[in-house]
């Protein structure tokens, strides 16, 4: 039993059993496979089934019901003949006659008695046939008149034949199922109900084994299932459960019996089909175990898809993203580009506005010594006149001094000018070197403003 199984499932079977009174712990597990280990809905279920309520596989009174195999070749019959049944007894409880005269008389009676019955039922069919079908009031109706009769007796399956097929089918258990006819007309039934059916040990067996579904053939329900099981004689019972996928008639009881005969006719059919439902229940082991790996081995490779998405989504956007930094790094290499070639030819306009160089000897001539950044002294000689303007262009053309730029001077330090690409003029553009206070000599500081 616990190959396969957890120690939390272990405990859930133990508990389910504990709970249920269930003797095999195999069946148990079963249970609680069918209810996905739901210990409270496995057990639910279970007090349902004893209780006589239908169970949630066959909640629906439209339910259809199992086809049965009634094939005698695959029944043990038991009648009242046989040892351990009582006399059968007539209408009016007289014996059976055993004079030859007698006997013809008897069955021709019995055969009397059964066809007017089939042609009353018959009858009233046809005459009720404009009326809904209700063979769940049929069965309620039934149960509170047998109760009122007999209050001792097994818990009734509370619903239809069809669901009480679809339930025994589902839990892989033995449905036991008694057609009642009028016990004021056959002693036999009387006798049966009154001393064999409300036996203890017939209740405790019956209430253990199987669920037992029951109801009156005088009703359109009964009727109808007599006529599927073939119904000969009353009482009768008939044992049916799951064989090789069908539900089969397994074993038939007819006329009343010792209430120690029935259990042991009963014990006789359940211990010779029971290895029926025991494959049944590990073929549906097998299955449940086959859906269990298939929906884990699904997951898993869902979960494996997923994961491959997840990285081919990652990949995906990496390549987004070294795409948009090549194209980051194309576009600002093609500005550069673009800007290199722009300065190049302001450089070249700016070549024009660059005032020629003063001689030595001129008057109002200021030597100025530009500090560049990359150490290097660059010396010119510009006029008082000449704007700040005028010296900017003169170090923006030249190939040493970098493009964005600004003019200081040492003490005190202050700035004179300022010369970027987007602002190529400042406050200062316009002012002579005079006005800044420039003299004969001077020493100016180049700037980078880029750097």
């Amino acid at each position: 039993m616990e190959d396969g199984l957890t120690n939390e499932q272990i405990d859930k079977v133990l508990q389910l059993q504990d709970l249920t009174g269930i003797e095999d712990i195999n069946v148990c597990r079963d249970v609680l496979i069918r209810h996905q280990w739901d210990l409270e809905v496995a057990f639910q279920e279970q007090m349902n089934i004893r209780e006589g309520r239908p169970s949630m596989f066959a909640g629906s009174r439209d339910v259809r019901a199992p086809v049965v195999i009634n094939d005698r070749f695959l029944q043990q019959v038991f009648s009242a003949t046989m040892p351990g049944g009582r006399t059968a007894r007539s209408v009016n409880g007289a014996p059976v006659p055993r004079t030859l005269t007698g006997i013809i008389g008897y069955v021709i009676n019995v055969v009397f008695q059964y066809c007017y019955s089939t042609i009353s039922s018959i009858l009233n069919l046809f005459i009720g046939g404009n009326e809904e079908r209700n063979p769940l009031g049929d069965v309620t109706s039934f149960i509170r008149s047998y109760s009122e009769r007999y209050p001792q007796h097994p818990v009734f399956y509370q619903g239809t034949y069809a669901q009480a097929l679809n339930d025994a089918k589902q839990e892989l258990c033995f449905l036991l199922v008694y057609l009642h006819s009028d016990a004021t007309k056959n002693l036999d039934v009387d006798s049966f109900c009154r001393e064999t059916l409300a036996d203890s040990s017939v209740i405790e067996f019956i209430n253990r084994n199987t669920l037992f579904w029951a109801c009156d053939v005088s009703s359109p329900e009964g009727y109808r299932v007599s006529h599927s099981i073939n119904a000969r004689t009353y009482p009768v019972l008939v044992l049916i459960a799951l064989r090789a996928n069908r539900m089969v008639i397994m074993g038939r009881f007819e006329g009343d019996c010792t209430a120690e005969e029935l259990v042991r006719r009963l014990q006789t059919v359940i211990n010779a089909n029971d290895v029926w439902l025991s494959q049944a229940r590990v073929d549906r082991l097998e299955r449940n175990f086959t859906q269990t790996l298939r929906r884990q081995q699904d997951e898993a490779y869902r979960q494996s898809l997923r994961a491959d998405e997840e990285k081919e989504r990652l990949r995906q956007m990496e390549r987004e993203r070294e795409r948009a930094v090549e194209e980051t790094l194309k576009r600002e290499k093609e500005e550069a580009e673009k800007r290199k070639e722009e300065i190049a030819q302001l450089k070249l306009d700016l070549t024009e506005r660059v005032p020629t160089e003063p001689p030595v000897d001129a008057t109002n001539v200021i030597s100025v010594v530009f500090k560049l950044p990359n150490g290097a002294r660059i010396e010119r000689r510009f006029l008082h006149t000449n704007s700040l303007e005028d010296v900017s262009n003169y170090l923006f053309c030249h190939p040493a001094t970098p493009d964005e730029f600004e003019i200081t001077t040492n003490f005190p330090k202050r700035t004179i000018y300022s010369k970027t690409n987007d602002n190529d003029t400042s406050a200062n553009a316009r002012k002579t070197l005079a006005d800044v206070g420039l003299k004969h000599r001077e020493v100016l500081f180049v700037n980078d403003l880029d750097a």
